[in-house]
């Protein structure tokens, strides 16, 4: 089977996108890398670190690694963004998505980007996930992966007096067949067992601590079941995550952020990634921001980074061997 090729953009060029990238590629993976972005800032961190990255070929042991520049026009220093920087930002992470919808490329990493940046830049940005799928016209679904826990959300980052009205009977429907169909696709699973939390204190404690469960959830469920998906819950949150049941099933869908990733981070943030489900590629992110204090202090963990391309690595591997099959 072909070595999966990734692309790997770093983000932020003033973060620490740039270190993790050289740490990244100065080890050996099983997988060809083509980093796309600001190679003057990718140098420099090297050079901090004393791991200076450089193209290499495909060998038996150590993939491949292709250097791909995307200058900033703006020179970069560590901790400091400069808004100027933002449409070179935004056009590494196109390059990539463009390099994978075509072919050339197998999935895509990314490091984090600094959206305040990218806004005052002058472009409207609300993330990565979202500019990925605006970029292949699909809709998607955010999931945060340790060894322990996958965890897809129905909704991301909204206000908690949102969130009720933002679960609907379509956005569940539509969460829920997207992690199903990447859980098959991109895990190798056959069928996947799903665990689906409720949304209120003990799952809504039969409608007397809320009715969303009995009129949106359970409905939505059933239907689903009978189309043939996996599907545990509406299920109490505070004892979704106990070990014995985690053990059960392949993934959890929360209702809103904070209702399943502070579990996924208590119990293995340095390795967490963040996925990008529903994409016709693997997408995986490191789960972190940019760390501006860090960046140029050459003390930045890249332990998410090199999780991220494993995971993808492994994610690439399956739907290439779906398509050789």
């Amino acid at each position: 089977m072909p070595r999966p090729r990734l692309a790997l953009v770093p983000g932020e060029p003033a973060g620490i996108g740039p270190e993790l990238c050289a740490r990244a590629l100065a080890r050996q993976w099983d997988a060809d890398l083509t980093f796309i972005g600001d190679l003057a800032s990718l140098q420099a961190a090297g050079e901090r670190i004393g791991r200076v990255p450089a193209a290499r070929d495909a060998s038996a042991d150590a993939g491949q690694v292709v250097l791909i520049d995307s200058p900033c026009p703006a020179a970069t220093r560590p901790g400091l963004p400069d808004p100027a920087n933002a449409t070179a930002v935004v056009a590494s992470l196109l390059q990539a998505a463009a390099g994978c919808r075509s072919g050339r490329y197998d999935g895509m990493v990314t490091g984090p980007v600094h959206k305040a940046s990218i806004n005052a830049g002058g472009i409207a940005y609300t993330g990565t996930t979202e500019l990925l799928a605006r970029d292949a016209d699909r809709t998607v679904v955010m999931m945060l992966a340790n060894a322990v826990v996958r965890v897809a959300l129905v909704t991301t980052h909204l206000p908690l007096r949102a969130v009720p009205d933002a679960i609907t009977p379509d956005a569940l429907e539509r969460t829920l067949r997207i992690v199903d169909a990447a859980l098959r696709l991109d895990f190798g699973i056959a069928v996947p067992r799903i665990a689906v939390l409720g949304l209120n204190p003990h799952a809504g404690e039969d409608g007397h601590l809320g009715r969303e469960e009995l009129e949106v959830i359970t409905p939505v469920l059933d239907r689903l079941r009978r189309d043939g998906l996996t599907l545990e819950g509406p299920l109490p949150a505070d004892t979704a995550f106990l070990p014995r049941r985690l053990e059960t099933v392949d993934a959890v869908v929360a209702m809103y952020h904070d209702q399943g990733l502070p579990v996924l981070k208590f119990s293995g943030f340095e390795q967490a990634v963040n996925l990008t489900l529903g994409l016709p590629y693997p997408r995986v992110a490191v789960d972190h921001g940019t760390a501006l204090d860090l960046a140029g202090t050459g003390a930045a963990d890249a332990s998410s980074l090199f999780a991220a391309i494993e995971t993808c690595t492994a994610l690439a591997r399956v739907r290439i061997q779906g398509r050789t099959a």
